[in-house]
């Protein structure tokens, strides 16, 4: 069973324990302990008898005390990270936001939806899409009244779009079931908002609220691994307690939220997975990964084994391998050995990724003269689950494994006449290229063929399943503005490349100038046969 948190002289009696030394740090936690600060609005406090929203293991894993953190290293690493970052951190718009709002729910909204979008991306991906976001819908109330079309749009090229669902969904709960307030802690985030796991339930915490409570991502999951020598996969349940329980327990009292940020930012820009800048931590003297490097750099040299650079400076612990390497399920596995070249990018280790899925996806980019004059592209919304859901894509079919060229092109025949109603013969395909997009679990190739029909009238959607499925004609600017994926742009690119795509009504001059185009002008062919004639001239005389 967990124990319940404890009375204020039970903490302090628990604190006097630690710094004893007769406990390691890496063996405790204080998630859940909301304490004030003086720049931090009212915090809120959770009741005692009700449990974190994280905690220490029911049954704690007995770390070995090198994979653990003594009260002094965890006292130093506190200072020296928080300093270092209080100098280095980057100005991002939801930092700026988090730190000014004096709103709880405005700023644990705000803090939400940046760390949704930075989920599996990069910071400066998300910056434009989050400047965005948050003025066209500044409160969880303005997210709620928005439509899921209207957030498609509006998430389109980030990728991972279930995210911006979910992100939807949460904001309508939160207005429909909770008058508006988001919920107060890492627990009822986690169990209320779908879509909010352990890490973003900690991030909107410890963030907006001021939770004691440790986050770990990719990047504090690298910090850490490198910190305490921990080789062991990174996925296996072990690791990731043994993670959970260090992050818990090293997070700052006083300013949880900054130091949450701080591991990360750290992990993002100095302690990066294949060119870390050891030389620019600040927790140089605190890392097991870079001690052992040493150590292993000054054996290679001195041909010893077991060679003591005793001379390093810092307060890490006199501790230079685990005891139980052998058994410890945090070590390098004997199965996949240190590896001298790598240096501290040995730490994390992860298990092989599976094997992404290949397919092939046959697609029309169906082109038309509108009623207007202007161009218009034929567009098919995707169902309302499963990959890309929601999205709106060109008529599209997922291909069989073993087909021909006929086979296909039958294939998308059969699908255009679903939409339109209209038999397409073959020969009216125009074949433009492929194209490659990697999904997270898929290597897609888009088959792209052309068709080109002048007339508005040649072409009517068919009435009959609108029920079930939606189809429009858009023009170039409304292609762009609706909720397509990056696939989609980049299939609508390269037909643009190809100059297979019209600019307006006059579609023969277009077509015109682009075979033009594929002749060599007069002027050029004369400049040839003037040079030819120059180079001739220079020839010698063939003799006789």
């Amino acid at each position: 069973m967990r124990a319940s948190l404890p009375n204020a002289k039970s903490q302090s009696a628990t604190r006097r324990e630690v710094k004893g030394g007769a406990w390691k740090i890496g063996l405790m936690g204080r998630s859940g302990v909301i304490r004030g600060t003086q720049n931090r609005p009212k915090k809120v406090p959770i009741s005692p008898n009700k449990q974190p929203a994280t905690d220490t293991l029911d049954s704690p894993l007995q770390l070995s005390p090198y994979h653990s953190f003594s009260s002094l290293e965890a006292d130093t690493l506190r200072t020296r990270l928080l300093s270092w970052y209080d100098q280095s951190k980057r100005d991002l718009p939801w930092r700026r936001l988090a730190s000014t709002e004096c709103d709880l729910d405005r700023r644990a909204y705000s803090v939400w939806v940046s760390e949704v979008m930075l989920q599996q991306t990069q910071v400066a991906s998300v910056i434009d899409y989050y400047n965005k976001w948050m003025k066209k819908w500044p409160t969880v109330h303005d997210l709620a009244a928005a439509s899921l079309e209207e957030v498609n749009e509006k998430w389109s090229g980030l990728g991972y779009y279930s995210r911006g669902r979910r992100l939807h969904e949460g904001a309508q709960k939160v207005v429909e079931q909770m008058g508006g307030q988001m919920p107060r802690t890492a627990e009822d985030l986690q169990k209320l908002l779908p879509g909010v796991g352990r890490y973003t339930a900690g991030a909107v915490a410890s963030i907006s609220y001021g939770q004691v409570t440790g986050v770990v991502d990719g990047n504090v999951i690298r910090v850490l691994c490198r910190l305490r020598c921990i080789g062991a996969d990174a996925n296996t349940p072990a690791v990731t307690d043994a993670l959970w329980n260090l992050a818990n327990a090293l997070v700052d009292p006083d300013r949880p939220g900054d130091f949450n940020q701080a591991m990360m930012e750290l992990g993002a820009t100095v302690c990066m997975p294949k060119k870390p800048m050891c030389s620019e931590c600040p927790l140089q003297n605190l890392c097991h990964a870079y001690r052992k490097v040493e150590l292993d750099s000054a054996s290679a040299l001195s041909k010893f084994v077991n060679v003591r650079a005793d001379n390093q400076p810092g307060i890490i612990s006199d501790i230079e391998e685990c005891a139980a390497v052998m058994s410890c399920p945090l070590c390098i596995p004997p199965s996949n050995p240190w590896d001298r070249s790598m240096g501290v990018a040995n730490f994390p280790r992860k298990s092989a990724k599976k094997a992404s899925r290949v397919e092939q996806t046959v697609t029309c980019v169906w082109e038309r003269c509108g009623e207007l004059g202007e161009m218009e592209y034929l567009l098919v919304q995707r169902p309302q689950t499963g990959l890309l859901a929601g999205m709106w894509e060109f008529p599209s079919r997922l291909l069989e494994k073993d087909h021909t060229v006929k086979g296909r092109e039958c294939t998308l025949c059969s699908r255009l006449h679903e939409v339109t109603g209209r038999e397409i013969p073959v020969k009216d395909l125009q074949f433009a290229g492929e194209v490659v997009h990697i999904f997270s679990h898929i290597n897609q190739t888009y088959l792209v063929y052309f068709l080109s029909l002048s007339h508005p009238e040649s072409v009517r959607i068919k009435e009959e399943d609108t029920e079930y499925l939606n189809y429009r004609w858009v023009t170039m600017k409304q292609f762009l503005d609706s909720a397509v994926s990056t696939a989609m742009k980049k299939i609508i690119k390269m037909c643009e490349g190809k100059n297979l795509l019209s600019s307006g009504t006059d579609t023969t001059r277009k077509r015109k100038r682009n075979v033009a185009g594929t002749q060599p002008s007069t002027r050029k062919v004369k400049m040839e046969e003037k040079q030819r004639s120059i180079q001739s001239f220079f020839k010698p005389t063939p003799k006789k």
